[in-house]
């Protein structure tokens, strides 16, 4: 019976080590892929005028991304800087303020949030968001990087809010318990030790925040206007994704226009890979 048992164990695990060496293989194939597809491009154009060049007009043979590389920075850190707050006081409530049934409605919400699709986000800032920009300040038109920070913020919030709510929920109790027996409020409590124990749950939320921004196409594409612009607050930007998106579907097959675009891909993917090593290295130095 042992033997069977196992047996069955090795099965098990040898098909849990399989799937895990396919999904490293995909990130490796996707990696393989994107560095055969975009260096080629990047070796045409100079790395130097590609990636700091600030004119994108294919027809003249000019590609510089630097205008969508911090219309993607800005337009993430905004929406972090306005989503990180408002995701941490959320799970607090959820964590450690709400009632069961006002808890429940909540977070039913948040999970909603994450399912809708990103082009509605963008649909409903089309009509609703991108006017009322407009009209409050006196712009021709609402389609700003302003309304993409603001889509992109909602967009983020559920996954701060679910996976900061997570780890509130496994903090121990006796963390909260031995300061409110020193004299601390609940208040400060929650904010200066429970958020402190779960600050690398947080920063997971953080990451994944920022990929969720740096990765959206659809609906960004709807409300920043889509113009090869430097970025400007109250100005029509294009994104990394957004440029990939807007112009692949004309970019003559083997044109250099087409290698560009795989190159932006390239850049993207970098740039979302040494984020998330940075946000994780701090996030176990702050364990340790």
């Amino acid at each position: 019976m042992k033997k069977k048992s196992n047996i069955t164990e090795n099965i098990f695990h040898g098909v849990f080590f399989g799937f895990g060496l396919l999904s490293v293989a995909f990130v490796i194939g996707i990696t393989v892929y994107l560095v055969i597809s975009g260096v080629p491009a990047i070796a045409k154009i100079g790395i130097v005028d590609f990636l700091f060049g600030q004119v994108w007009n294919p027809s003249n043979n000019q590609f510089g991304i630097l205008p969508f590389i911090l219309t993607s920075v800005y337009g993430t850190i905004g929406a972090v800087i306005l989503g990180l707050p408002l995701g941490i006081l959320t799970a607090v409530y959820l964590s450690k303020f709400a009632r069961k049934k006002s808890g429940r409605l909540i977070r039913s919400a948040v999970e909603l949030l994450a399912g809708i699709p990103g082009v509605v986000y963008g649909l409903v800032g089309m009509i609703i968001l991108v006017p009322a920009i407009q009209a409050i300040f006196a712009l021709s038109s609402g389609a700003t990087l302003l309304a993409a920070i603001l889509v992109l913020t909602v967009m983020i919030l559920p996954y701060i809010v679910n996976v900061s709510t997570t780890a509130l929920d496994a903090v121990p109790k006796e963390y909260e318990h031995g300061s409110l027996a020193l004299g601390a409020t609940e208040t400060e409590t929650y904010f200066k030790v429970s958020i402190h124990a779960a600050r690398s749950g947080i920063a997971t939320a953080v990451i994944q925040g920022i990929g969720r921004a740096l990765g959206e196409a659809m609906a960004i594409i709807m409300v920043a206007g889509n113009v090869a612009n430097m970025p400007s607050l109250f100005g029509s930007v294009r994104f990394l994704t957004t440029a990939i998106v807007s112009e692949m579907s004309y970019a003559s097959y083997g044109s250099l226009h087409r290698e560009a675009l795989f190159s932006i891909g390239l850049v993207l993917f970098l740039f979302i890979i040494a984020v998330n090593v940075i946000l994780n290295l701090i996030a176990r130095r702050e364990e340790k």
